[in-house]
């Protein structure tokens, strides 16, 4: 099976935070990273589960997918930030950090710490990880496919 690469923008955030935060964090760290990555630097967001209608709304703005990922998980993920903050609300390092590991999945990295929006509401991360492509389908499963509508499936941790 063939892999296509995973680009995460993880979000971590105060209450207070408002699009605009996540919106500016977004944009820094396409500043910061874009200039490496040809055809898109970003093509999956990711966000807590408690996080996530903020997230959800930047993510249909931007026209780019939103996963979840359990809050329970945040602690499980070793950050290369160490807010004392974050660690006592959530029990991570980094909100961003965490969400954007774990969203890019098993193996993923992080092209470096988080940053912050200029509000200092709102941070993002940005991980690489692996996505798995299905083998090719032969000629009976592609007529039947042909034949169904488009339907889009997202796996979401609980």
């Amino acid at each position: 099976m063939k892999q296509s690469v995973l680009r995460v923008a993880g979000f971590g955030f105060r209450s207070e935070a408002t699009l605009e935060s996540l919106i500016q964090a977004l944009d820094q760290l396409i500043d910061q990273y874009g200039a490496a990555y040809k055809y898109g630097l970003i093509n999956r967001l990711a966000a807590a589960r408690s996080m996530l209608p903020l997230v959800e709304e930047l993510g249909r703005l931007r026209n780019i997918e939103v996963i979840a990922v359990a809050d329970a998980e945040l602690s499980t993920v070793t950050t290369l930030t160490h807010s004392t903050h974050s660690l006592q609300a959530r029990g991570t390092g980094s909100v961003a950090e965490a969400v954007a590991l774990l969203a890019a999945g098993p193996g993923a990295t992080l092209l470096g710490p988080r940053i912050i929006s200029a509000d200092r509401q709102a941070t993002a991360a940005l991980a690489l990880g692996f996505a798995r492509k299905l083998p090719a389908l032969d000629n009976t499963a592609l007529k039947i496919a042909s034949c169904a509508s488009p339907i889009k499936v997202l796996i979401y941790t609980t």
